[in-house]
């Protein structure tokens, strides 16, 4: 009986039983749990190729859970100085370069997101990723960014906060409105007629796939943006392509690749917010831009195709990526003129070529010219439209009116640079109004680009302009047609091509020309640029040579084309210069409805949000982070002319690395253990849970019991055989010892 009666003291003691447990669960505190770790993958696979270096870049995946990622790339040849970004470590032999990166390191970021590898050697013409391994555990949540939403480690890396900055961007430094230009026969003026002289240089990258500045894998924007600045550039030409501008403008934001700890202040932005923030530092330190619709698709080869529209990116969608572009930016006088096609060019005996005429030609570059410069100047009527010449012109256009496909026919020259045409079939948007907007753009090089004709037996400052110059660009100027902007010019200093270099630069300084020198980057394959290949030691020596033809007074300070701010910190303003300043002007309303569609910011839509002027706010914050010493990378894309060495893009199947099994974290000892002490926690509960419920019944009823006692003893009764019979028919707690449980 006993036995039964503390069966059912047990059932009613499995509800508490349960609370307890509960209770005990609650208490005992949680492991952190190592997940399975996935598969390190190296996908979208790019490389840059110069002969003297070589890049390859990537984007990492499957890396969660993992302490270190390791990555070997092989190269065609032999390499050495091993550097990029987003890893920790950099180690050549031979041809092989490994590269690793650990989840707990200060290039965290680097797992999960696009990386790269830039080596030097001779005779680079290649890469492919050979393996990506994880080995070790890693507890802690794993960075797992796109560079859309970066949430990294890298933000404080910095010496400075970055300027505020609006997106789309809008005049903070200066006056917005008061620096829109236009022309005077050959001449460039300000809206007061003040003539201005604009002396630039480009910076590619966003043509490339970088989808930012090249060279910021070993550089920091704000310092290299200062540096332009400082060393008297007024203008930055900056190659585009159109796909990138229509990706913006849909809303996607394709990876902006840079060295997330040199430039930390990006991190947390997206390429489009990103670009804003590039057009805020310009202005900030006093420069214009111009755009530069470097190539239809995104590539750094794209410059070889000879129109305006490929298989991708039609004639329709060309304009409609200009459009957005001048709409988004149309109250933003930073971005002063658009160059509406690098270099058109081709052959007459090549199956596709660039043709200038007044025909409908799909290939007529002027009807496609006139076409693209309306539509931008109906959404803002003050910039400057920059335009290219094309390759060839007929030798004689009333017999052959691009109808031959013998190439003997024609003029020939540069790619962009023959612009006979305009004295036959010159611009027209329409207005008179409209055509003081236009500037004519040839690109001139020198030998070691091409041995053109004209170099063949040594060539003058004199046969260069009876040969190359006077009939194929430099009358427009001199007949006072329109100005000339010389929208590409340099090379290396060497032999017969700095000798040609000194002309050309003699002749910008004699005739007062535009022109944006190519170029800033280091990595241009046939030029090379203003700084070496750690894209911050400037090339003292052919700065030496184009500082001479930048705008100046006469005491040397350097002159902005911004009315209230200076061109960097050895410049003045232009109402320094020229003493007064122009009325801002405000521009209103879109052409059609397409102009003012959702720009596709996330943080701003320009249908909601119309850039406004800031009056009076001329101070300078300019951001010097300083020097940054860090592993560096390069990256290549060659940028001239048909000797240039291609980008090759190559898809993650083509390129495939062999992938090591993935490494499971051990983990199974550390969970059986872990198990054991939970079941071992549960009986405990269980067993307590019991323990206070029958003590507790026993306690009240030997209360109830004492209670029947005293009132049995007034009564007279017998109390040791009732007590007996209660004991042997209604035993209670006790009654019962040890070994009844």
């Amino acid at each position: 009986m006993r036995i039964c009666h503390n069966k059912k003291n047990f059932i009613k003691a499995i509800p508490a039983m349960l609370i307890a447990l509960t209770l005990m669960m609650s208490l005992i505190p949680q492991p952190a749990i190592i997940r399975a770790a996935g598969t390190p993958t190296a996908s979208n696979v790019s490389t840059n190729m110069w002969g003297s270096g070589g890049q390859i870049s990537f984007d990492l995946s499957g890396c969660e859970g993992y302490l270190t990622i390791t990555v070997v790339v092989e190269f065609n040849s032999n390499v050495n100085s091993p550097s990029g970004w987003g890893f920790d470590t950099y180690t050549a032999d031979g041809k092989t370069v490994t590269a690793t990166v650990r989840a707990d390191g200060s290039n965290s970021w680097g797992m999960n997101s696009n990386v790269g590898i830039q080596v030097s050697g001779s005779d680079l013409s290649s890469a492919k990723v050979v393996s990506v391994t994880g080995s070790g555990t890693y507890t802690a949540s794993s960075n797992n960014n796109n560079n859309n939403n970066n949430n990294n480690n890298n933000n404080g890396q910095n010496s400075e906060a970055r300027p505020e900055f609006s997106s789309p961007a809008v005049s903070t430094y200066g006056t917005a409105g008061d620096d829109w230009l236009t022309t005077n026969g050959s001449k460039i003026v300000d809206m007061n007629g003040n003539v201005v002289w604009l002396t630039g240089c480009n910076w590619f990258g966003y043509n490339t796939g970088t989808n930012l500045f090249d060279g910021l894998w070993n550089a920091e924007l704000e310092s290299s943006i200062k540096a332009i600045a400082d060393h008297g550039f007024n203008l930055l030409r900056v190659p585009m392509s159109a796909e990138l501008l229509l990706e913006w403008k849909k809303g996607n934001y394709p990876t902006a690749n840079y060295n997330h700890a040199y430039n930390g202040n990006l991190n947390s932005l997206n390429s489009l917010e990103i670009f804003d923030y590039v057009l805020t530092l310009c202005e900030q330190n006093g420069i214009k831009v111009m755009i530069d619709i470097h190539s239809a698709n995104t590539d750094a080869s794209g410059h070889n195709h000879p129109v305006w529209y490929t298989d991708r990116i039609s004639e329709d969608q060309y304009i409609e990526a200009l459009k957005w572009l001048a709409e988004r930016y149309k109250n933003y006088d930073t971005i002063v003129a658009y160059d509406l096609k690098n270099e058109p060019h081709g052959k007459a005996s090549e199956p596709t070529h660039a043709i200038w005429n007044d025909s409908n030609d799909k290939n007529n570059w002027k009807r496609v010219a006139e076409r693209a410069g309306n539509a931008i100047l109906d959404i803002n009527p003050h910039a400057l439209i920059v335009i290219e010449g094309i390759q060839i012109y007929p030798t004689n256009p009333q017999s052959n009116n691009f109808t031959s496909t013998n190439d003997a026919d024609y003029y020939n020259t540069w790619w962009g640079g023959n612009l006979m045409a305009v004295r036959d079939y010159p611009i027209d948007f329409g207005s008179e109004a409209r055509n003081r907007q236009i500037v004519y753009s040839p690109h001139d090089y020198g030998p070691l680009v091409y041995e053109q004709p004209w170099f063949q037996g040594g060539f003058t400052y004199e046969s260069l302009y009876r040969d190359a110059w006077h009939p194929y660009w430099l009358y427009i100027e001199e007949e006072n047609i329109a100005p000339i902007l010389i929208g590409e010019w340099g090379g290396f200093m060497q032999g017969d091509n700095q000798r040609w270099m000194e002309y050309i630069r003699d002749l910008i300084g004699k005739e007062n020309l535009h022109h944006t020198f190519w170029c800033f980057n280091a990595n241009s394959g046939d030029t090379g640029g203003l700084v070496r290949d750690d894209f911050k030691t400037w090339d003292e020596e052919k700065y030496a040579l184009v500082k001479p033809v930048l705008w100046a007074d006469e005491g040397g300070r350097f002159i902005s084309l911004d009315h209230q701010v200076a061109l960097g910190a050895n410049g003045i303003s232009l109402s320094d210069f020229s003493g007064n300043a122009p009325a801002p002007v405000i521009n209103t309303g879109s052409a059609d409805s397409e102009s003012s569609e959702d720009t596709g910011s996330e943080t701003s839509s320009q249908d909601e949000t119309q850039p406004t002027a800031v009056e009076g706010a001329t101070e300078e914050n300019t951001v010097d982070a300083g020097s940054q010493t860090a592993a560096a990378s390069d990256t290549a894309s060659s940028e001239e002319g048909g000797t240039q060495a291609a980008t090759d893009t190559v898809n993650a199947s083509d390129n495939a690395a062999p992938q090591t099994a993935p490494q499971t974290p051990s983990d199974k000892s550390d969970t059986g253990s872990m198990v054991f002490v939970i079941v071992l926690l549960v009986i405990a509960a269980s067993l307590l849970g019991a323990a206070i419920i029958i003590t507790m019944n026993g306690r009240e009823k030997m209360r109830k019991q004492a209670g029947a006692g005293e009132g049995a003893g007034e009564s007279g009764n017998a109390d040791s055989e009732h007590g007996q019979d209660n004991a042997d028919n209604e035993p209670d707690d006790s009654d019962i010892d040890s070994s009844d449980r």
